[in-house]
Parts: structure tokens; C-alpha cells; sequence
């Protein structure tokens, strides 16, 4: 519980300064787009809440290394070799010229700095014929460096409305402190408790009224981690099954690979162009908006807000079974099945206007029955 209090409470104060300030950085930090595809709010906010997430883990590490200082030393090896995935993400919030590719190729770099000095080595994924492959050094490093970098990018596209990335990544990252508590493994469950108090200390500013947000440095450092200790908890734990952090992360990794397929394949974009039709957002444009259709900057707050929470329940549909079943191979495969089918289904149906009525929120229903009285 300290490392989850020491971290919340820097986190906490670091986010309120960079609020409080943010005349004297707002100039640099904030994003002043409000009108493109992927905005959502409603006056230029700071993109730099990742800033406090990682001062926050420093904090983490001094009091590990003074408490466990061999865990300590391990945690700060770990933090470090996070700083180039999340010093490009960074540049890209102060600067808006930071290509994708830059940024993903930093993050790639953050994973090889992770198989070299970490142990962060994928050599297993309990699939035959592909485990045989990630014996060849080559093969494990490019396989890290991919699934590494992949996880920070699925963080950044999942990031759209206050508290989706935050509250999700806190889930996973809740999972992954279970199961390392279960373990014994003490650097995988410091690290993990440790950025559950951040991020919380970042929610209390970012959710619901959205004063600051993550920005491309914070969601490339959460993803790093999470890819990072997916990574280890492999590599340190042969009785741990691959499939346990695919399912505890399927979401934000199942809603990246599909938008790749839906632009390259269907759209024949790059898969870096930006869109409007991510789960997240069509959520948001077929539920929320038209339950919330006032175009009062209130009601664009609240309906920023309110899209978040079906998100956070369809990832606990996979967080839940990834966490009761972490050892049993085969139950987890049928969960990511589930969970892939379910995600389609609930997409194709959003398309096409077919809402789940289970998704329609009461207020809709309640506008509904009143215009029919009226009439």
C-alpha cells in the first residue's frame, strides 16, 4: 500500500500543478485542435498528464531503493529504458510534428533497450511452431521489440475520451499485480501497484471534467509498461500462460490490429491515417450524442465523460476471466475468442444503427417516450 500512496499522492500534485499553471505552459503543452476527427473537447486542454505518471514512478523507485534496494535498482533499469518511447511521445505534445512512425520507432527502441538490459525476452507465446522461432535470438528480439512497441501504440489509439485510457490501463495493470503477488515476484508487483497509484492521482484531474489529459508521452509510457511486464511475467514465470496478457490487454491490442485490417484492407489507407470510426467513437456518436445532443459546451463535457464507462465494462469482460483463469491455457484462448467475436458483433451493429438495447441509455429512452407524448 505505500508504493500505491507515494505514488497517487505524487501524481496528484504534479497533475494539479500542471493544471494550476497552465498559462505560463498552456502555449506549448495544450492541444488547441478542437475541430478535427479525433477531438473531442470542447477548449485547448494540456496534453502533458503523462509528465506526473512518470515522476511519479521515480518517486516509486527511490522509496523502492531505499526499502528493497535490489528491486529498486531493477525498477530504475526499467524506468530508463522507458524514456525513449516516452520522450517521443512528449516531443509530439509540445511540438505536433512527431510522425507516427518516429514515435513507434522510439518505442522500438525502448523494447530493445528492455531485451538487453531488462531480461524482457519473448520466447514463448504457447503457440507451436512459432515458440520453436523465438529461440533464435534474432527472431526474440524482433518479436519483443514489435509486441513491445505495439502495446504503447494500442494505449495511444484507445486514448479518446477522458478517463477510456486511464481507468482501462489501471485494470490491466491491477491484473498484472495480482498475479505477481500470487507469484512472489516483487519488481513485476511494484511496478505495477506503483502505476495504479499514478494513474489515479492523474484521474482525479483528467475524469470526468477533462482538465488535462494524457498526451502521447503519458499513453506511450503506460503502454510501454504494460507491454514491458507482459514481456517479463513470461520471461520470469514459465508457469504463467501467454495467453493471460493477451486476454487482460485484448482490448486495446484487438481494437489496434482491427483498425490496421479496416484501413489498409477495407479503406486502403495507411493504418497510420487518423479516423472517426473506432469503437470508442461510434460509441460515442451512436449512443451518447444523440442521448446528450445539446450543443452546450456542459453537455459536450458530459457526453465526453459518459462514453468512457461502456468501454471500461466491456474490458472487464476479459480483465475478469484473464485474472480467475491466468494459468489455464485453454479457457483463456476461448475468452479471447469471445471477447474478438463480441467486439465484431457489438462494431458491425454500431455501423449499421442495429444498437444492443443493453447500450441505450435510459435518458434516451425517456426523450423518446416524451416526444411521442407530445405529439
Amino acid at each position: 500500500m505505500l508504493y500505491v500512496l507515494v505514488a497517487f499522492l505524487i501524481s496528484l500534485a504534479i497533475t494539479l500543478l500542471l493544471v494550476r499553471f497552465n498559462s505560463l505552459h498552456g502555449k506549448y503543452t495544450a492541444d488547441h485542435d478542437i475541430t478535427s476527427v479525433q477531438k473531442y473537447h470542447v477548449r485547448p486542454v494540456p496534453r502533458v498528464g503523462g509528465v506526473s505518471i512518470v515522476v511519479a514512478m521515480f518517486g516509486i523507485g527511490v522509496v523502492a531503493a531505499l526499502r528493497e534496494p535490489g528491486q529498486g535498482g531493477e525498477l530504475a533499469t526499467l524506468l530508463a529504458v522507458a524514456m525513449p518511447a516516452f520522450l517521443g511521445g512528449l516531443a509530439e505534445d509540445v511540438t505536433k510534428r512527431v510522425r507516427v512512425l518516429v514515435r513507434l520507432g522510439l518505442a522500438m527502441i525502448s523494447g530493445a533497450a528492455a531485451f538487453y538490459f531488462c531480461g524482457a525476452t519473448l520466447t514463448r507465446l504457447d503457440i507451436i511452431g512459432v515458440d520453436w522461432l523465438l529461440q533464435f535470438g534474432a527472431i526474440s528480439l524482433v518479436c519483443t521489440m514489435i509486441a513491445i512497441a505495439g502495446a504503447a501504440n494500442a494505449i495511444n489509439i484507445i486514448d479518446g475520451y477522458n478517463g477510456l485510457a486511464a481507468v482501462i490501463s489501471a485494470m490491466i495493470f491491477a491484473g498484472f499485480a495480482y498475479v505477481s503477488y500470487y507469484l512472489g515476484d516483487r519488481l513485476l508487483l511494484i511496478a505495477a501497484v506503483g502505476m495504479i497509484g499514478a494513474i489515479v492521482g492523474f484521474l482525479v484531474w483528467n475524469y470526468p471534467r477533462g482538465l488535462i489529459f494524457l498526451g502521447d508521452g503519458g499513453a506511450y509510457f503506460i503502454g510501454f509498461m504494460i507491454g514491458a511486464i507482459s514481456v517479463l511475467m513470461l520471461a520470469r514465470h514459465p508457469n504463467v500462460s501467454a495467453w493471460f496478457p493477451l486476454l487482460l490487454c485484448i482490448y486495446p491490442v484487438f481494437e489496434t490490429l482491427f483498425s490496421i485490417y479496416r484501413k489498409r484492407f477495407l479503406r486502403g489507407q495507411s493504418p497510420g491515417m487518423p479516423d472517426g470510426v473506432h469503437l470508442h467513437m461510434l460509441i460515442y456518436k451512436r449512443l451518447v450524442r444523440w442521448a446528450v445532443g445539446s450543443s452546450d459546451v456542459r453537455h459536450k463535457i458530459q457526453r465526453n465523460a459518459m462514453t468512457s464507462p461502456y468501454l471500461w465494462l466491456l474490458t472487464s469482460f476479459a480483465v475478469i476471466p484473464a485474472v480467475l483463469f491466468w494459468q489455464n491455457e485453454y479457457l483463456l484462448m476461448f475468452f479471447v475468442a469471445a471477447f474478438s467475436t463480441t467486439y465484431i458483433i457489438l462494431y458491425r451493429r454500431l455501423v449499421l444503427f442495429r444498437m444492443p438495447k443493453w447500450m441505450v441509455i435510459k435518458k434516451r429512452a425517456k426523450i423518446v417516450r416524451r416526444g411521442i407524448k407530445e405529439k
